[in-house]
């Protein structure tokens, strides 16, 4: 009951299909079973709420549950090793135990794999696994089906409910056609298209699906690095101009600090130690990582293009989660530049409306932490916004000036109007200096 798994199940819950939760920490059980959502995602409170008080949804740390139902989403988790390939230990552990509740139950039941694996792993692990725990062999009352999540954090609950595809892969038509006709029922006549093919080929869907992602965020940004070098040039009209070719389109065209999150840098990281072990280097993977690592320093470096020196000077980091409507801070651009930023001895106070317990659990006392954007800007030197906020859009020139040592800004996520921002000592990611200098204090 992760991030996946709490979503999918209260999305289903919420279209009258009776679902039960299961996951081994207790207090998240709990809090789930009170109707509450233990992770800050847009509209998932009232659904879980709904669905609790309907009866429709349940919470438990018993595995045995399992056998209540018909079909077992798998959503354990797949964390990166140091080598870049994944822990298959919650997939084999999550096997062995629903394998283990199956053993004894008379007729037919599916286990779908959600999780994010390398190719292969389906019909390596998991099936071997599933199969020696329950004593079954997967086809007359055994099925298995790899089924991808194309969930967005901040818009999980409306990618859920409104994708724009299906993938299933299987070797067998039963276990294929028993999830079809759940998602057939799920979706009625608005069931999106859905693509069969095997498990391999589902499996690597998923990674190549966040790779593109990844490396048109890595192209943009490097465009943007570009553009920032030739005065009067702004890389958001270079990006709304490719955007209107059908062949590249307008969605993740957007410049900014680099991508972040529990996805990208992951599965990157996945494909090319797998590429990599199959004996093929996916150099344009290595390429888009590498990027996506040096636009911390881009921003840093806009940082000191204001301050210069940056030993003792206090930079107020307005936004701490990867992206809007999320609490979630793995792998966020703002991490980064905050390690760059302590290196260079500057001091940092930092605020976000949501993910402010999150990074403390992580840097404890190497940062301040704010109460609200104001008491950030307080006193600072330089400001960076680093999250895309609606919170921050609301925030004014004036009040840059009325609350900062300097008004220094450096807007890394393109969230201002440069024209309304001009009476500050103002660079944004990519665009190009049109002053002939900027002051420094």
């Amino acid at each position: 009951m992760g991030y996946v798994g709490l979503c999918t199940a209260a999305t289903f819950a919420s279209r009258g299909i009776r679902t039960i939760g299961i996951d081994i920490d207790d207090e998240r059980i709990e809090q789930i079973r009170k109707g509450k959502a233990p992770i800050h995602e847009p509209q998932l409170a009232p659904l879980l709420k709904k669905a609790i008080r309907r009866k429709l949804l349940d919470a438990t740390n018993d595995v045995s549950k399992a056998v209540d139902t018909d079909t077992t989403f798998r959503t354990v988790g797949t964390p990166s090793q140091p080598s870049g390939s994944i822990d298959l230990s919650y997939v084999k552990n999550a096997a062995e135990d629903l394998g283990g509740v199956l053993r004894e139950k008379p007729g037919y039941h599916l286990v779908v794999v959600k999780s994010t694996v390398i190719p292969g792993t389906t019909n390596g692990t998991v099936k071997r696994f599933l199969e020696k725990s329950s004593g079954k062999t997967v086809g007359s009352t055994l099925g298995l089906c790899v089924n991808p999540e194309f969930l967005r954090e901040g818009t999980a609950i409306d990618d859920t409910l409104h994708p724009d595809k299906i993938v299933i892969g299987s070797n067998e038509r039963k276990s294929a056609g028993h999830l079809t006709r759940l998602y057939r029922r799920f979706y009625g006549s608005r069931l999106p298209p859905v693509i069969l093919t095997n498990p391999e080929s589902a499996e690597l869907v998923k990674y190549a699906s966040n790779a593109f992602l990844a490396t048109k965020v890595s192209f943009i940004n490097t465009i943007a690095n570009i553009a920032q070098q030739i005065p009067g040039v702004d890389v958001g009209i270079i990006a709304k101009a490719i955007g209107l070719d059908p062949r590249i389109g307008s969605l993740f065209l957007k410049s900014g600090p680099g991508y972040g999150g529990s996805c990208f840098h992951k599965d990157l990281q996945a494909l090319i130690n797998y590429g990599q072990n199959k004996g093929y280097d996916p150099i344009l993977f290595r390429a888009t990582e590498e990027t996506n690592e040096q636009q911390a320093n881009t921003v840093v470096s806009m940082v000191e293009k204001l301050l210069g020196s940056l030993s003792d000077k206090r930079v107020a980091v307005l936004g701490l989660a990867f992206k809007k409507d999320t609490d979630d801070i793995r792998e966020a651009a703002s991490l980064r530049v905050i390690n760059q930023l302590k290196k260079k001895s500057a001091k940092v106070v930092a605020y976000d409306p949501m993910a402010v317990p999150n990074t403390k659990r992580q840097l404890a006392h190497q940062i301040e932490y704010a109460e609200n954007p104001h008491s950030a800007l307080r006193g600072a030197d330089c400001a960076i916004m680093m999250t895309e906020w609606d919170e921050f859009r609301e925030l004014k020139p004036k009040d840059f000036q009325a609350y900062m040592k300097t008004p220094n800004l450096v807007d890394a996520r393109r969230i201002f109007d440069p024209k309304e921002f001009s009476q500050l000592n103002y660079v944004a990611m990519g665009l190009g200096d049109t002053q002939s200098t900027v002051k420094r204090e």
